[in-house]
């Protein structure tokens, strides 16, 4: 068997860690054949609900795991990790305001950040899921000076998941015949949802739906607005789902994508497709080697133009915002 990586989850007694350790610790994100250390991360008021997941996951008798930290110190937790699911982070309470939720946060990506800086391996892959999740990792890359800029990444596949359900159910097809569904810029309000590059069935996505109306006016809020639709229904957030975001993400930049498939990954921006220079932007990337790439030479319309513009503006409004509150 392989030497055990070791894989810190943040947020651990919460309630996406809750779906998520299972998922990883099964084999579905690193390999069936690939032993793990959990360094399970959370506040020291947590630790008697942390002690209980532990519990829990001893009781699975999972055969890959070879050890459990659990730990309210983040020096413990980001010792030597090779991979880092960043969960935790404070959740927008009834009332907030998204600059007020940015303001806490960011105090907790910016310790992590130095923690991540002083105690994991240079070559660690870190994914934020903590919101707001492209700004969060922006911050924590920042204070991280010694890590690879292009080993962090924010989620976006939740939302490239949502889309994909989306176009499956309005074409009454399994799930894993819809392909290349785009998230770009923001995990927000503004982010977009492109079908334009989608296909169905090997098929433009837009020729099976048959539908334009339904594909502008729809499709795209449905996307946009799943998490609240999710909290309304449910009262609660959508935590499994957003667990399964976070190891599809992980998976597919640990192993590669899928040949002629792409992923939306929250990735600093190098300017591609006019976007703003210096922030975390979802783009369509593959992967391979655990490498990234920006898929280049899309073709982009106006109306996707004006989507692009909008998200990247909003992004850079939270990168000012948040590095105020770094200062002071």
């Amino acid at each position: 068997m392989p030497e055990p990586v070791r894989v810190v989850v943040t947020g651990a007694a919460g309630q996406i860690a809750y779906s998520l350790l299972y998922q990883i610790s099964s084999g579905y994100v690193f390999g069936p054949e690939q032993p793990i250390i959990l360094h399970l991360l959370d506040i020291a008021p947590m630790m008697g609900v942390l002690n209980g997941v532990v519990m829990e996951l001893h009781d699975c008798a999972l055969p890959l795991i070879h050890g459990i930290v659990a730990t309210d110190d983040p020096a413990v937790a980001f010792k030597d990790v090779d991979a880092a699911f960043l969960v935790g982070a404070m959740p927008r309470k009834e009332g907030m305001e998204r600059k007020d939720l940015l303001a806490a946060n960011v105090k907790i990506f910016k310790a992590q950040g130095s923690a991540l800086d002083q105690h994991a391996k240079k070559s660690v892959k870190i994914l934020v899921v903590g919101n707001p999740a492209n700004t969060n990792a922006l911050i924590c890359s920042h204070y991280a000076p010694s890590i690879p800029k292009e080993n962090f990444s924010a989620m976006t596949r939740l939302d490239q998941n949502r889309a994909q359900a989306q176009i499956a159910l309005k074409c009454g097809v399994p799930i894993d015949q819809v392909k290349k569904c785009l998230i770009w810029g923001n995990h927000s309000s503004t982010q977009f949802p492109d079908s334009a590059h989608a296909t169905v069935g090997g098929k433009p996505a837009a020729q099976v739906v048959n539908d334009d109306a339904w594909l502008t006016e729809t499709f795209i809020p449905t996307v946009q607005k799943r998490g609240a639709a999710v909290i309304a229904a449910r009262k609660l957030s959508s935590a499994m789902s957003a667990a399964k975001a976070a190891c599809d993400h992980m998976k597919d930049w640990w192993n590669g994508t899928p040949a002629g498939e792409w992923a939306s990954m929250g990735v600093f921006s190098d300017g591609s497709y006019g976007t703003p220079e210096g922030v975390m932007f979802s783009f369509p990337v593959t992967i391979e080697g655990k490498k990234w790439k920006i898929v280049q030479g899309l073709e982009i319309s106006d109306f996707a133009r004006a989507r692009l513009d909008a998200t990247g503006k909003e992004l850079q409004e939270e990168r000012e915002e948040a590095m105020e509150v770094c200062k002071a």
